[in-house]
C-alpha cells in the first residue's frame, strides 16, 4: 500500500512537473529586422519562422541592448543591461583583424579566453533549472570559454557549441583555433559538418530527451548567418586579409543566384533559410511529441544586419546606434496563450525576456538581483500597452537613448535628435528645432549613466 501511495505521489509530481511550458528561445546573428520572408521586402525563403510569426505574435519595435553580439546576447540570458552585468563590450582577440591566426599557447591567455560574462550574475539557465526544468544551450554562447564561464557551469545541464563570437562554418576553428566544445570539453570530432546542421542535430538530440518527460528550456543559439571567422584564400586589402564572409551549402546558395545582386548576399540568404529548416526541424519534433500546445517558441537576431543588403527602412547596420543596429526582428508562439498572426508595434526591448519568461514557467525571480525588464505577455496579448518608455544604449563613446517616439543619438558616425512616429529611416535632425527634447533625452541618458555607475560592480571590464 505505501509502494502504491508512493507511486501515485511520484506520478503526481511528474504530471505537475511536465504540466509546466517548454521554452524554445531562438537567436540568430546579424539577421538583419527586414530579413524574414514574411515581412516581404527581400527574396528570402523562412517558411518555418514565417509559421511562427502567422501562429503567434511579431514584434516591429523590439530592440536589443547593444549593436553587437556579446553584450546583447548577455542581457538576454540576465535580464539585465550591460552596464549592470559587467559584460559591456566584446570578448574578442583585435589582432584577428591583421590576420592573425593563434597559436594553443597565445588564445589561452588571450581575452577569448580569459574574459567572461562575471560569475555572480545568474543567468536564465540558473533560474529555470532552480524551478525543475531541463535545460540546454546549443550553439553561439559567447559569453567566456574558461570552463567556469562555460554553459554547465552557468545553470545549463547541456551544451554543444562554441564560446567564443564566431568560428568557421565547417573547420569550427576560430582563427586557427579549434573551438567547438561538446560540455567541457573541446571536440573535432563533427570537423567538415555545417554548423548549423550541428547545432540542428544537437537541439533535436536535446527536444528528444525531455519533450512530454520533463519541461526543458532550449537556448538555440545559432552563429547564422554571421560572417564566418576565417580568410579568404589571397585576399589582402591594404594591411589587413579579407574575412571569407557568411558560409552557406550549395544547395541554399542556389536559391538566390540571379535573385540577389552578388554571391556574397546569396550566401548570407543561404545561410538564413538553412537556419530557417533547422528552427523548422525543431518546431516538428515538439509537435510530434504532442507538446505543440505547451510550448513557448521565441526568436529574435542579437543585434541589426551586417552585410545583408540593408535594413531598408531602418538607417544603419551593426555595431551602429541607428535603428538597424538596434531594432531587430522578434516572433512569440505559443498556441492558445497568445494571439495568432498578431503584429504589434508595442515599444519592447530583450530586457523583456526573463521577466516574461519568468512568468510564463511561474519560476521566482532570483533573490537580490535587479533585472531591467517587465513580464511583457499581457502587451503580447494585446490586452494592455507596454510599460516600456525609454531604452539606452552605449557603446564605448556611441550614446543613444529613445524616450516614448523620441530618439537621441551621439556617436562618431552621427548626431540627432528624431520623432520615430514620423520618422522611422531616422532622416531628419530635429534636435535645432527641438533644443528641449534634446537637452532632456541628453539628461535621461545621463541619470541613467548615473545609475549604471552606482551598481553593484561586474567584471569583466569595470575598474574596481
Amino acid at each position: 500500500m505505501r509502494a502504491l501511495l508512493a507511486f501515485i505521489l511520484l506520478l503526481g509530481i511528474t504530471a505537475a512537473l511536465t504540466a509546466a511550458p517548454n521554452v524554445v528561445l531562438i537567436i540568430s546573428d546579424d539577421q538583419g529586422y527586414p530579413d524574414l520572408g514574411c515581412i516581404g521586402s527581400k527574396p528570402l525563403v523562412t517558411p518555418n519562422l514565417d509559421r511562427l510569426a502567422s501562429e503567434g505574435v511579431r514584434g516591429t519595435s523590439f530592440y536589443v541592448t547593444w549593436p553587437a553580439c556579446t553584450p546583447s546576447r548577455g542581457s538576454v540570458l540576465t535580464g539585465r543591461y550591460p552596464q549592470r552585468n559587467g559584460l559591456y563590450d566584446m570578448v574578442r582577440n583585435d589582432m584577428v583583424n591583421f590576420g592573425h591566426h593563434f597559436s594553443a599557447e597565445e588564445y589561452a591567455v588571450s581575452p577569448e579566453m580569459t574574459l567572461g560574462l562575471d560569475v555572480r550574475e545568474v543567468t536564465l539557465g540558473d533560474m529555470l533549472k532552480k524551478a525543475g526544468y531541463a535545460t540546454g544551450c546549443v550553439g553561439k554562447w559567447d559569453m567566456g570559454q574558461a570552463r567556469r564561464f562555460l554553459p554547465l557551469q552557468r545553470g545549463f545541464d547541456f551544451f554543444y557549441g562554441h564560446g567564443n563570437n564566431g568560428i568557421d562554418y565547417y573547420t569550427h576553428e576560430r582563427y586557427g583555433v579549434p573551438s567547438l566544445f561538446e560540455g567541457n570539453a573541446r571536440t573535432e570530432k563533427d570537423k567538415g559538418i555545417y554548423a548549423t546542421d550541428l547545432f540542428r542535430r544537437e537541439a533535436l538530440r536535446f527536444v528528444g530527451q525531455h519533450a512530454g518527460r520533463q519541461p526543458f528550456f532550449l537556448y538555440l543559439a545559432f552563429n547564422a548567418p554571421h560572417s564566418a571567422s576565417t580568410f579568404g584564400e589571397g585576399t589582402v586589402e591594404g594591411s589587413k586579409k579579407k574575412a571569407e564572409g557568411v558560409q552557406a551549402p550549395e544547395k541554399y546558395v542556389s536559391l538566390y543566384r540571379g535573385k540577389v545582386e552578388d554571391e556574397r548576399l546569396a550566401r548570407y540568404c543561404g545561410a538564413v533559410t538553412c537556419m530557417d529548416e533547422a528552427i523548422g526541424a525543431v518546431m516538428q519534433a515538439v509537435e510530434k511529441a504532442g507538446q505543440k500546445d505547451n510550448t513557448l517558441f521565441l526568436f529574435m537576431s542579437d543585434n541589426g544586419g551586417s552585410g545583408n543588403g540593408g535594413n531598408a527602412p531602418l538607417k544603419g547596420s551593426k555595431s551602429t546606434m541607428w535603428e538597424g543596429g538596434l531594432r531587430v526582428p522578434f516572433i512569440a508562439c505559443w498556441p492558445g496563450k497568445l494571439p495568432a498572426g498578431k503584429v504589434t508595434d508595442e515599444f519592447l526591448t530583450s530586457l523583456e525576456l526573463v521577466p516574461t519568461l519568468l512568468a510564463a514557467t511561474e519560476a521566482p525571480a532570483p533573490e537580490g538581483v535587479r533585472l531591467d525588464g517587465f513580464n511583457m505577455l499581457p502587451v503580447l496579448r494585446g490586452e494592455a500597452p507596454s510599460s516600456r518608455q525609454e531604452m539606452f544604449w552605449q557603446r564605448r563613446g556611441d550614446k543613444a537613448a529613445r524616450f516614448q517616439n523620441w530618439k537621441w543619438l551621439s556617436s562618431v558616425k552621427g548626431k540627432g535628435l528624431y520623432d520615430l512616429s514620423k520618422d522611422l529611416g531616422e532622416k531628419h535632425d530635429l534636435s535645432k528645432e527641438k533644443p528641449e527634447v534634446a537637452r532632456m533625452m541628453e539628461e535621461k541618458f545621463s541619470r541613467w549613466r548615473a545609475e549604471m555607475d552606482a551598481s553593484e560592480p561586474r567584471g569583466p571590464f569595470r575598474d574596481y
